[in-house]
Protein backbone atom coordinates (compact mmCIF):
# COMPACT_ATOMS: atom_id res chain seq x y z
CA UNK A 1 0.00 0.00 0.00
CA UNK A 2 1.07 3.40 -0.97
CA UNK A 3 2.06 5.59 1.97
CA UNK A 4 0.60 8.94 2.31
CA UNK A 5 3.50 11.12 1.19
CA UNK A 6 3.79 8.86 -2.44
CA UNK A 7 0.02 10.10 -2.95
CA UNK A 8 0.64 13.64 -2.28
CA UNK A 9 4.20 13.24 -5.06
CA UNK A 10 1.88 11.58 -7.60
CA UNK A 11 -1.28 14.08 -6.88
CA UNK A 12 1.24 17.42 -7.40
CA UNK A 13 3.01 16.02 -10.44
CA UNK A 14 -0.13 15.14 -11.73
CA UNK A 15 -1.16 18.57 -11.01
CA UNK A 16 2.05 20.04 -12.37
CA UNK A 17 1.49 18.01 -16.20
CA UNK A 18 -2.00 19.50 -16.05
CA UNK A 19 -1.00 22.88 -15.74
CA UNK A 20 2.11 22.89 -17.84
CA UNK A 21 -0.44 21.54 -20.50
CA UNK A 22 -2.14 24.19 -20.21
CA UNK A 23 0.40 26.90 -21.10
CA UNK A 24 0.30 25.45 -24.73
CA UNK A 25 -1.68 27.71 -26.65
CA UNK A 26 -2.62 27.15 -30.32
CA UNK A 27 -2.73 30.41 -32.55
CA UNK A 28 -5.83 29.99 -35.40
CA UNK A 29 -6.02 31.26 -38.92
CA UNK A 30 -6.41 34.84 -39.17
CA UNK A 31 -5.55 35.63 -35.22
CA UNK A 32 -2.35 36.86 -33.97
CA UNK A 33 -1.74 36.78 -30.03
CA UNK A 34 0.14 39.79 -28.33
CA UNK A 35 2.58 37.82 -25.79
CA UNK A 36 4.15 39.96 -22.85
CA UNK A 37 7.41 38.78 -21.03
CA UNK A 38 7.23 40.28 -17.25
CA UNK A 39 4.90 42.67 -17.98
CA UNK A 40 6.88 43.72 -21.20
CA UNK A 41 6.04 43.20 -24.96
CA UNK A 42 7.75 40.23 -25.84
CA UNK A 43 6.57 38.44 -29.61
CA UNK A 44 3.47 38.42 -31.56
CA UNK A 45 2.44 34.91 -32.16
CA UNK A 46 1.50 33.99 -35.46
CA UNK A 47 -0.56 30.51 -36.57
CA UNK A 48 0.61 27.15 -34.86
CA UNK A 49 1.26 25.79 -31.83
CA UNK A 50 2.54 27.96 -28.98
CA UNK A 51 4.29 27.55 -25.05
CA UNK A 52 3.62 30.00 -22.24
CA UNK A 53 5.98 29.73 -19.80
CA UNK A 54 4.92 29.75 -16.29
CA UNK A 55 4.68 32.60 -14.35
CA UNK A 56 6.39 34.93 -16.78
CA UNK A 57 4.50 34.87 -20.09
CA UNK A 58 1.05 35.69 -20.61
CA UNK A 59 -1.38 36.47 -23.79
CA UNK A 60 -2.11 39.99 -23.57
CA UNK A 61 -4.17 40.72 -26.49
CA UNK A 62 -5.90 38.67 -28.97
CA UNK A 63 -6.01 40.54 -32.20
CA UNK A 64 -8.27 39.65 -35.30
CA UNK A 65 -6.71 40.55 -38.77
CA UNK A 66 -9.64 40.00 -41.06
CA UNK A 67 -11.75 42.88 -42.24
CA UNK A 68 -13.83 44.54 -39.61
CA UNK A 69 -16.72 46.71 -40.18
CA UNK A 70 -18.30 49.71 -37.71
CA UNK A 71 -21.50 51.13 -38.30
CA UNK A 72 -21.69 54.59 -35.99
CA UNK A 73 -24.57 56.24 -35.31
CA UNK A 74 -25.49 59.23 -36.80
CA UNK A 75 -23.60 62.60 -36.08
CA UNK A 76 -24.94 66.28 -36.51
CA UNK A 77 -23.29 68.22 -38.65
CA UNK A 78 -23.60 71.69 -40.18
CA UNK A 79 -23.54 72.59 -43.94
CA UNK A 80 -21.73 75.72 -45.10
CA UNK A 81 -24.80 77.13 -45.41
CA UNK A 82 -25.99 76.63 -41.94
CA UNK A 83 -28.19 73.63 -42.24
CA UNK A 84 -27.71 71.40 -39.35
CA UNK A 85 -27.78 67.66 -40.73
CA UNK A 86 -27.63 63.64 -39.19
CA UNK A 87 -24.91 61.49 -41.00
CA UNK A 88 -24.13 58.31 -40.23
CA UNK A 89 -20.93 56.82 -41.88
CA UNK A 90 -20.48 53.18 -42.38
CA UNK A 91 -16.08 52.46 -41.70
CA UNK A 92 -14.20 49.30 -43.37
CA UNK A 93 -11.16 48.70 -41.29
CA UNK A 94 -8.18 46.14 -40.88
CA UNK A 95 -6.01 45.36 -38.56
CA UNK A 96 -2.34 45.07 -40.08
CA UNK A 97 0.30 45.34 -36.70
CA UNK A 98 -0.78 43.61 -34.10
CA UNK A 99 1.05 45.41 -31.70
CA UNK A 100 0.72 49.15 -32.63
CA UNK A 101 -3.18 48.31 -32.34
CA UNK A 102 -2.45 46.83 -28.36
CA UNK A 103 -0.14 49.56 -27.41
CA UNK A 104 -0.86 52.14 -30.02
CA UNK A 105 -4.04 53.95 -28.59
CA UNK A 106 -6.80 53.06 -25.69
CA UNK A 107 -10.27 51.79 -27.06
CA UNK A 108 -9.10 51.52 -30.86
CA UNK A 109 -12.93 51.50 -32.03
CA UNK A 110 -14.05 54.65 -30.20
CA UNK A 111 -10.73 56.45 -31.04
CA UNK A 112 -12.01 55.74 -34.86
CA UNK A 113 -16.12 57.18 -34.06
CA UNK A 114 -14.27 60.54 -32.70
CA UNK A 115 -11.96 60.82 -35.52
CA UNK A 116 -14.91 60.00 -37.92
CA UNK A 117 -17.17 62.10 -36.55
CA UNK A 118 -14.56 65.49 -36.17
CA UNK A 119 -13.73 64.51 -39.90
CA UNK A 120 -17.20 64.27 -41.13
CA UNK A 121 -17.68 67.75 -39.57
CA UNK A 122 -15.09 68.87 -41.07
CA UNK A 123 -16.21 68.31 -44.44
CA UNK A 124 -19.31 69.16 -44.19
CA UNK A 125 -18.24 72.67 -43.25
CA UNK A 126 -16.82 73.40 -46.65
CA UNK A 127 -19.89 72.12 -48.64
CA UNK A 128 -23.39 73.74 -48.86
CA UNK A 129 -26.64 71.51 -48.88
CA UNK A 130 -27.16 70.62 -52.30
CA UNK A 131 -23.14 69.83 -52.45
CA UNK A 132 -23.38 67.43 -49.55
CA UNK A 133 -26.17 64.82 -50.69
CA UNK A 134 -24.81 65.11 -54.21
CA UNK A 135 -21.01 64.91 -52.93
CA UNK A 136 -21.39 61.32 -51.36
CA UNK A 137 -18.07 59.64 -53.54
CA UNK A 138 -16.30 63.10 -52.78
CA UNK A 139 -16.61 62.59 -49.32
CA UNK A 140 -16.16 59.03 -48.46
CA UNK A 141 -12.96 59.45 -50.47
CA UNK A 142 -12.02 62.19 -48.42
CA UNK A 143 -12.87 60.56 -45.21
CA UNK A 144 -10.62 57.23 -46.27
CA UNK A 145 -7.53 59.36 -46.74
CA UNK A 146 -8.06 61.58 -43.74
CA UNK A 147 -8.95 58.43 -41.29
CA UNK A 148 -6.08 55.82 -42.85
CA UNK A 149 -3.40 59.02 -42.37
CA UNK A 150 -4.66 58.74 -38.36
CA UNK A 151 -5.07 55.54 -37.92
CA UNK A 152 -2.05 54.57 -39.67
CA UNK A 153 0.44 55.28 -35.83
CA UNK A 154 -2.42 52.71 -34.32
CA UNK A 155 -1.42 49.55 -36.97
CA UNK A 156 -5.10 50.06 -38.43
CA UNK A 157 -5.91 50.35 -42.36
CA UNK A 158 -8.84 52.03 -44.05
CA UNK A 159 -10.24 50.37 -46.52
CA UNK A 160 -13.36 52.27 -47.28
CA UNK A 161 -15.71 54.33 -45.74
CA UNK A 162 -19.35 54.91 -46.93
CA UNK A 163 -21.53 57.59 -45.88
CA UNK A 164 -24.92 55.27 -44.85
CA UNK A 165 -27.72 57.98 -44.16
CA UNK A 166 -28.06 61.82 -44.67
CA UNK A 167 -30.84 63.09 -42.77
CA UNK A 168 -32.21 66.74 -43.40
CA UNK A 169 -33.96 68.52 -41.32
CA UNK A 170 -37.99 68.15 -41.59
CA UNK A 171 -38.75 71.51 -43.46
CA UNK A 172 -35.74 70.77 -45.79
CA UNK A 173 -37.21 67.83 -46.45
CA UNK A 174 -40.50 69.05 -47.39
CA UNK A 175 -39.09 71.54 -49.61
CA UNK A 176 -37.25 68.88 -51.52
CA UNK A 177 -39.86 66.75 -51.77
CA UNK A 178 -42.55 69.90 -53.26
CA UNK A 179 -38.65 70.44 -55.56
CA UNK A 180 -38.95 66.47 -56.41
CA UNK A 181 -42.70 66.82 -56.77
CA UNK A 182 -42.77 70.42 -59.42
CA UNK A 183 -39.64 68.44 -61.31
CA UNK A 184 -41.70 66.06 -62.29
CA UNK A 185 -44.69 67.57 -63.16
CA UNK A 186 -42.01 69.48 -65.10
CA UNK A 187 -40.36 66.65 -67.07
CA UNK A 188 -44.12 65.33 -67.71
CA UNK A 189 -45.35 68.50 -69.37
CA UNK A 190 -42.13 68.71 -71.43
CA UNK A 191 -43.12 65.21 -72.28
CA UNK A 192 -46.37 66.15 -73.14
CA UNK A 193 -45.28 69.09 -75.11
CA UNK A 194 -42.69 67.31 -77.01
CA UNK A 195 -45.39 64.40 -77.91
CA UNK A 196 -48.02 66.81 -79.28
CA UNK A 197 -44.89 68.63 -81.35
CA UNK A 198 -44.09 65.02 -82.65
CA UNK A 199 -47.68 64.57 -83.36
CA UNK A 200 -48.42 68.00 -85.24
CA UNK A 201 -45.33 67.24 -86.89
CA UNK A 202 -46.54 63.86 -88.30
CA UNK A 203 -50.23 65.09 -89.11
CA UNK A 204 -48.75 67.90 -91.36
CA UNK A 205 -46.13 65.58 -92.70
CA UNK A 206 -48.87 62.93 -93.48
CA UNK A 207 -51.40 66.29 -95.14
CA UNK A 208 -48.61 67.49 -97.01
CA UNK A 209 -47.73 63.98 -98.52
CA UNK A 210 -51.53 63.21 -98.88
CA UNK A 211 -51.90 66.79 -100.32
CA UNK A 212 -48.63 66.08 -103.01
CA UNK A 213 -50.36 62.40 -103.76
CA UNK A 214 -53.63 64.16 -104.79
CA UNK A 215 -51.94 66.23 -107.13
CA UNK A 216 -50.00 63.78 -108.54
CA UNK A 217 -53.33 62.18 -109.36
CA UNK A 218 -55.19 64.83 -110.68
CA UNK A 219 -51.94 65.84 -112.81
CA UNK A 220 -52.07 61.88 -113.81
CA UNK A 221 -55.56 62.68 -115.14
CA UNK A 222 -55.41 65.69 -116.46
CA UNK A 223 -52.40 63.93 -118.66
CA UNK A 224 -54.58 61.24 -119.42
CA UNK A 225 -57.88 62.91 -120.48
CA UNK A 226 -55.68 65.48 -122.96
CA UNK A 227 -54.13 61.97 -124.82
CA UNK A 228 -57.55 60.87 -124.26
CA UNK A 229 -58.95 63.78 -126.15
CA UNK A 230 -55.64 64.11 -128.25
CA UNK A 231 -56.31 60.87 -129.91
CA UNK A 232 -59.75 61.68 -130.52
CA UNK A 233 -58.96 65.20 -132.18
CA UNK A 234 -56.80 63.33 -134.02
CA UNK A 235 -59.08 60.49 -134.97
CA UNK A 236 -61.81 62.69 -136.01
CA UNK A 237 -58.79 65.03 -138.10
CA UNK A 238 -57.79 61.62 -140.00
CA UNK A 239 -61.54 61.19 -140.16
CA UNK A 240 -62.28 64.65 -141.97
CA UNK A 241 -59.08 64.38 -143.63
CA UNK A 242 -60.10 60.98 -145.24
CA UNK A 243 -63.74 62.42 -146.24
CA UNK A 244 -61.80 65.48 -147.91
CA UNK A 245 -59.49 62.92 -149.52
CA UNK A 246 -62.86 60.78 -151.06
CA UNK A 247 -64.67 64.14 -151.99
CA UNK A 248 -61.73 65.41 -154.04
CA UNK A 249 -61.32 61.80 -155.49
CA UNK A 250 -64.82 62.50 -156.71
CA UNK A 251 -63.85 65.91 -158.24
CA UNK A 252 -66.42 68.45 -156.09
CA UNK A 253 -63.55 70.59 -154.23
CA UNK A 254 -65.47 73.88 -155.07
CA UNK A 255 -68.68 72.28 -154.20
CA UNK A 256 -67.50 71.10 -151.17
CA UNK A 257 -66.38 74.19 -150.22
CA UNK A 258 -69.29 76.18 -150.93
CA UNK A 259 -71.99 73.12 -149.18
CA UNK A 260 -70.03 73.66 -145.92
CA UNK A 261 -69.80 78.04 -146.23
CA UNK A 262 -73.66 77.41 -146.96
CA UNK A 263 -73.69 75.35 -143.64
CA UNK A 264 -72.35 77.41 -141.70
CA UNK A 265 -75.26 80.31 -143.19
CA UNK A 266 -77.58 77.77 -141.98
CA UNK A 267 -76.49 78.09 -138.53
CA UNK A 268 -76.23 82.07 -138.13
CA UNK A 269 -80.08 82.25 -139.25
CA UNK A 270 -80.84 79.68 -136.79
CA UNK A 271 -80.42 82.62 -134.15
CA UNK A 272 -82.22 85.10 -132.90
CA UNK A 273 -80.58 88.07 -134.95
CA UNK A 274 -83.51 89.87 -136.62
CA UNK A 275 -80.29 91.18 -139.15
CA UNK A 276 -78.96 89.09 -141.43
CA UNK A 277 -75.97 90.18 -143.60
CA UNK A 278 -74.96 87.82 -146.25
CA UNK A 279 -71.60 87.76 -148.36
CA UNK A 280 -71.76 88.98 -152.14
CA UNK A 281 -69.97 86.03 -153.16
CA UNK A 282 -72.47 83.26 -150.91
CA UNK A 283 -75.52 85.72 -152.83
CA UNK A 284 -75.53 83.25 -156.09
CA UNK A 285 -75.75 80.16 -153.55
CA UNK A 286 -79.07 79.58 -154.62
CA UNK A 287 -78.35 79.44 -158.69
CA UNK A 288 -75.54 77.50 -157.46
CA UNK A 289 -76.74 75.05 -155.57
CA UNK A 290 -79.97 74.56 -158.33
CA UNK A 291 -76.68 73.84 -160.84
CA UNK A 292 -74.56 72.16 -158.84
CA UNK A 293 -77.49 69.68 -158.14
CA UNK A 294 -78.83 69.14 -162.11
CA UNK A 295 -74.65 68.36 -162.83
CA UNK A 296 -74.26 66.44 -159.79
CA UNK A 297 -76.98 64.54 -160.82
CA UNK A 298 -75.87 63.23 -164.10
CA UNK A 299 -72.46 62.59 -162.83
CA UNK A 300 -72.02 58.63 -162.15
CA UNK A 301 -68.98 59.22 -159.69
CA UNK A 302 -70.93 60.73 -156.92
CA UNK A 303 -72.79 58.63 -154.17
CA UNK A 304 -76.78 58.94 -154.29
CA UNK A 305 -76.62 60.72 -150.00
CA UNK A 306 -74.10 63.26 -152.10
CA UNK A 307 -76.85 63.72 -154.38
CA UNK A 308 -79.22 64.07 -151.62
CA UNK A 309 -77.14 66.51 -149.74
CA UNK A 310 -77.10 68.52 -152.81
CA UNK A 311 -81.09 68.51 -153.33
CA UNK A 312 -81.48 69.46 -149.64
CA UNK A 313 -78.95 72.27 -149.96
CA UNK A 314 -81.21 73.82 -152.77
CA UNK A 315 -84.25 73.68 -151.16
CA UNK A 316 -83.19 75.02 -147.74
CA UNK A 317 -81.42 77.68 -149.80
CA UNK A 318 -85.01 78.30 -151.45
CA UNK A 319 -86.57 78.42 -147.80
CA UNK A 320 -83.81 80.76 -145.93
CA UNK A 321 -83.70 83.71 -148.85
CA UNK A 322 -87.54 83.95 -148.89
CA UNK A 323 -87.69 83.77 -145.06
CA UNK A 324 -85.07 86.79 -145.00
CA UNK A 325 -86.77 88.56 -147.57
Amino acid sequence: MPTIGVILIIAVVVIILIYLATRFTIVTQANRFIVERLGGYYTTWDVGIHFLLPFIDRVKLKVSIKEQVVDFDPQPVITKDNVTMQIDTVVFFQITDPKLYTYGVNYPIKAIENITATTLRNIIGDLELDESLTSRDYINERMRTILDEATDPWGIKINRVEVKNIIPPKDIREAMEKQMRAEREKRQSILIAEGNKRSSILNAEGEKEARILRADGERQTRILEAEGQAEAILKVQKATAKGIELIKAAGADEAFLRLEAYKAMEKVAEGQATKLIIPSDMQGMVGLASTLSEAFKSTPQLSKATKESLDEVTKGTKASKGSKD
